[in-house]
């Protein structure tokens, strides 16, 4: 991390000071707005703001809270120990925390050289950001739409190990810079940053922990670039699963089946091939993966109330 920052992100904050001069605990009023054990975006986040970021407080342990907010955990330099839903997580130099609003976090006592940031980040903040891998509706999508809001079927946290990855470690950078820093277009610029930063972590999911072990983001993102070809038993090779216990774990999962997940993804592309292209009804059929086009024309109309035709002649 470039020096100016981390010597910035390392200073003793007023909190600190009176925790090294005797306070025992945090200070709550700091964080939150009555008694429980609720960390509030109000009390941290300045009227109109969408996002910002603050120093970790260290020398003392945070007790166990949820956030009425996404928190994203930086670990600039040292590690700090979380308990996130009775799960330890080490956070080590370079790593990412993505916490959703159902995640409960206790964090242990950090010393003076681990130094992390923390991201206040309000969900709508992630509107545009998201919409930058993808439009349209996608299990993937869906599936990070669900940690980062209060949709407690989704996964808590997202821990992605990515110390080694120079681009991201440039865009956490950068956003870090820019929260700091007075600049024009600031909330345009951090908005493109996260949206550059997601589809960067999307080519790493073989670096994620999560609640549910990054199996199920793995699972999406094999759709995501095998819908055409893919096949069940090819994932089930790549994860190393029974076929049989594969199946039944996408099926509790994700609520579908891995034909209902392929299916809703090509239809998806298929979509918007339609309204972005001047392919023939035909060729998008087969360049989604449909060899019988009557069957495509029947699946496409079930799933949108119009045929292919109509439909692109909405746009």
């Amino acid at each position: 991390m470039n020096k100016e920052l981390l010597e910035k992100l390392s200073e003793i904050t007023p909190e600190e000071k009176k925790i090294l001069e005797g306070m025992k605990t945090i200070e709550r009023d700091i964080y939150m707005m009555r008694e429980g054990s609720v960390v509030n975006a109000k009390k941290l986040l300045e009227s109109g703001k969408l996002i910002s970021i603050r120093p970790h407080t260290r020398f003392v342990s945070f007790p166990k809270h949820t956030h009425d907010y996404v928190e994203v955990v930086y670990m600039c330099k040292g590690e700090t120990k979380h308990v996130i839903n009775g799960r330890e997580i080490v956070l080590k130099e370079g790593e990412l925390l993505f916490l959703g609003q159902s995640a409960t976090q206790e964090i242990m006592k950090a010393e003076k050289d681990d130094i992390a940031v923390n991201f206040i980040i309000l969900p709508q903040f992630f509107h545009s950001s998201l919409a930058m891998i993808g439009e349209e509706e996608t299990p993937l999508h869906r599936f990070l739409v669900n940690c980062l809001g209060k949709n407690a079927d989704g996964p808590c946290f997202l821990h992605f190990k990515v110390a080694d990855v120079l681009p991201i470690q440039n865009l956490v950078e950068n956003l870090i810079w820019t929260l700091l820093n007075e600049t024009p277009n600031k909330r345009r610029i951090n908005q493109t940053s996260m949206g550059l930063l997601f589809i960067h972590l999307l080519n790493y999911t073989d670096k994620l922990a999560s609640d549910d072990n990054g199996e199920i983001f793995r699972i999406f993102r094999y759709i995501e670039e095998n819908y055409r070809d893919g096949s069940l038993t090819e994932l089930s090779e790549i994860l190393h699963y029974d076929l049989y216990n594969l199946s039944r774990e996408i099926k509790r999962k994700t609520g579908k089946s891995y034909t209902e997940l392929v299916q809703e993804k090509r239809l998806s592309q298929s979509a918007f091939l339609l309204k972005n292209t001047n392919m023939s009804v035909s060729d998008v059929a087969l360049n989604v993966g449909y060899e019988n086009i009557s069957y495509f024309h029947r699946k496409f109309t079930a799933r949108f109330g119009l045929s292919p035709k109509k439909f692109r002649d909405c746009k």
